[in-house]
């Protein structure tokens, strides 16, 4: 069996990428929960230097969100693969990308993990790398393909909460 679909990547869909995969590093909840503390201190403290904890806390908790928006923004509209449809095919060989006429394949054994949020899922070649599918565009395929990987990858690496 063969699943067939093809996926817009817009910069909604990268931005979703990008905060989960962001989110996931312990640095990041680390100067998220930072940015709390210091909003707490904002309240907690009488002195003139509260202004300061607001402040940092502020910069702390918007600036990964803000950045990878940012990131997204320019990277849908620059990378010359992400201006058309990305064509896939998922096969028992592994996945099989096609843009204008140009084939690459992926096999299974390359998937790192497979990981996924309410509007995508992430099939990961590397650390920084992966495949990226919103349901928006799998529409009535999503349970299917959600099945295929899960049969084609090892459940230690599969990270798909249905």
């Amino acid at each position: 069996m063969e699943l067939e679909f093809d996926v817009k990547v817009t910069p909604g869909v990268l931005y979703d990428f990008k905060i989960q995969h962001t989110y996931k590093k312990p640095i990041t909840i680390l100067a998220t929960a930072l940015g709390f503390f210091c909003i707490y201190l904002f309240f907690a403290r009488e002195d003139t230097s509260r202004i300061l904890f607001l402040i940092l806390g502020i910069a702390f908790i918007v600036y990964e969100p803000l950045t990878a928006a940012h990131r997204s923004f320019v990277q849908a509209k620059l990378i010359p693969a992400f201006q058309q449809p990305l064509h896939y095919k998922l096969c028992e060989e592994g996945i099989e990308i096609s843009q204008n006429g140009e084939i690459q394949m992926a096999k299974w054994e390359q998937c790192m993990k497979a990981c996924n949020t309410r509007k995508s899922i992430f099939i990961y070649t590397s650390k920084a790398n992966a495949f990226i599918f919103p349901r928006v565009d799998l529409g009535n395929q999503t349970e299917d393909v959600i099945a295929y990987i899960a049969a084609h990858i090892s459940p230690d690496r599969m990270k798909i909460r249905f």
